[in-house]
């Protein structure tokens, strides 16, 4: 049964009302900056193969000054690794544990990423910019989020914290 109003005032549905803003969590938000942050890691490298001359370096057995070795590679494959398992444990360990780790891993991540440029010529400018900043702005959100992770105020009715949480702590405790 329809109001009398409804036939002067069309009804807005609700699918076409304001949007709903949900508070994500901030693991997964960890979670998807490691991953955007890991992708471009991975094409930056694979772009430079297009640079003239990056072939036949990597074919002479160098990138850059390093000698491609098994310890190298194994180096290479470390600095990808973390990105990847930064993805998971964002979304697994607990909290205290997640916020310092990211804390800790993306700054050390800021370093690492400058040290692209070392050795590039400024006809290369535009695309280590681009990348590291990008890369940096990522690492910087990263710190953010783990830094202003929030926190939870004791109360009188949620002081049994459940086995899988931390326990509770008051703003003065934390």
């Amino acid at each position: 049964m329809r109001s009398p109003q409804s036939h002067i005032a069309p009804e807005i549905p609700p699918y076409r009302s304001t949007l709903e803003v949900l508070r994500m969590p901030v693991q997964a938000k960890l979670a998807a900056a490691w991953t955007s942050f890991m992708f471009l890691y991975i094409y930056t490298d694979y772009f430079h193969l297009y640079q003239p001359g990056a072939i036949d370096q990597i074919r002479g057995g160098d990138i850059f000054v390093f000698d491609i070795s098994p310890t190298f590679l194994t180096v290479g494959l470390a600095s990808v690794a973390i990105p990847a398992l930064m993805v998971m444990l964002s979304t697994t360990l607990p909290a205290r544990v997640n916020r310092a780790t990211n804390l800790v891993v993306a700054s050390l991540y800021i370093p690492y990423s400058m040290v692209n440029a070392a050795g590039a010529s400024w006809d290369w400018a535009s695309f280590y910019g681009l990348s590291i900043g990008l890369e940096v702005l990522l690492l910087a959100f990263i710190l953010r989020s783990a830094w202003t992770w929030p926190r939870r105020t004791a109360s009188p009715a949620t002081l049994a914290a459940s086995v899988d949480s931390e326990p509770l702590r008051t703003p003065q405790q934390a």
